[in-house]
């Protein structure tokens, strides 16, 4: 996989490309200033995947995002942006405009130059290495290039599981990952109703960039959508998103639903992980229980929709060919713990008919 790095700082040009020089099968071919310099790179040059700043002159990050899509580039991209409220809106901006998925930046006040570099690290690699392992074609063309799924297809028309069509839930759990804020803001976009029962997401992103992401949801939809805070109480018709860095699970407490945070040890090596408030969901609501696994690397997700699918509760996955990247919902197909594939548009559906 050949890499280009996009930013302004000649510090943190230097420290991504170091944090990339040991991974095997990855070269970072250049580097940029700008996203004007990177677009002429772009054009000359076959390039897999670039680290993008978003705050850059001449041409900063959106504005590059912009200029590549509508040159037809299909090149991956990672944004960095700054943990502050300008730069997660800012990243979300990146990801509703095609970017691929976001690493927090380190603040450069306050640590040294080799702490920085190894959080950069580990932060970037996995998100890097994600690509390299499904290709780095678009998500369409790798889809319907690949090796298919079950009976040669993932239409919803061919693999109905059970029960879905009778299905009335009391919950539902929402799991997504690397091109997650886009889906949720497709789903989200579509629902505008009024549920009669409780949502609650996990998104994996750093601390700020949930806040963002809830208050982007709840405009969209018209729906209460909450940044979770610890010890809150959970209400029929308000939407729940775990706070960056911190699990989020269902507790009941004198019959009153309530939200536990915690910052105990990572699982499926990230936190928040949806497979704790999908099995504390389960514990509660059993068989009334819906789950929803979205795009996003790794295998999050998968035991907790196990658990729930063998309650008797729902299981719906994202379709292959609309994920960025189908590691979270692929793991839950090769469990066969799920009822239903479909695309964005099919899961905002079968939502609004159940929630309302």
């Amino acid at each position: 996989m050949k890499v280009l790095v996009v930013d302004d700082s000649i510090v943190f040009r230097s420290q991504i490309s170091a944090s990339l020089s040991g991974v095997e099968s990855v070269e970072v071919v250049g580097t940029a200033p700008n996203g004007r310099i990177a677009i002429q790179k772009l054009q000359q040059s076959q390039i897999d995947l670039i680290t993008l700043d978003m705050e850059m002159p001449e041409m900063n990050g959106l504005a590059t995002i912009k200029e590549m899509k509508r040159l037809g580039m299909k090149t991956k991209i990672i944004v960095f942006s700054s943990q502050t409220v300008r730069g997660a809106e800012a990243a979300l901006d990146a990801l509703s405009a095609g970017a691929d998925d976001v690493v927090a930046k380190p603040s450069a006040d306050d640590m040294n130059f080799e702490k920085a570099q190894k959080m950069i690290e580990d932060a970037l690699v996995p998100r890097v290495l994600q690509f390299l392992k499904s290709g780095t074609r678009s998500s369409k063309t790798q889809a319907t290039s690949s090796t298919s799924l079950k009976s040669s297809t993932t239409s919803t028309s061919i693999l109905p599981k059970k029960k879905l069509k009778q299905f009335l839930p009391k919950a539902v759990v929402i799991a997504s990952s690397t091109g997650g804020p886009s889906a949720l803001e497709v789903i989200f976009s579509q629902l505008k109703c009024e549920p009669k029962i409780p949502i609650l997401i996990v998104q994996h992103m750093p601390p700020v960039f949930t806040q963002i992401l809830a208050k982007r949801l709840g405009e969209l939809s018209g729906i209460p959508v909450h940044e979770a805070t610890n010890n809150q109480k959970v209400s029929p018709g308000h939407v729940y998103l775990a706070p960056g860095g911190f699990h989020m699970l269902l507790a009941s407490e004198g019959g009153q639903l309530v939200i536990k945070l915690n910052e105990n040890e990572l699982r499926n090596s990230v936190r928040p992980a949806a497979d704790f408030l999908f099995e504390t969901a389960g514990q509660i609501f059993k068989h009334q229980l819906l789950g929803v696994v979205l795009t996003g690397m790794g295998e999050d997700g998968a035991a907790g929709s196990k658990y729930i699918y063998e309650l008797g509760g729902g299981i719906i996955i994202q379709e292959k060919e609309t994920c960025v990247v189908f590691g979270m919902p692929g793991a839950v197909f090769m469990n066969d713990t799920y009822d239903d594939i479909m695309n964005l548009e099919e899961i905002s559906s079968y939502l609004r008919s159940v929630i309302v």
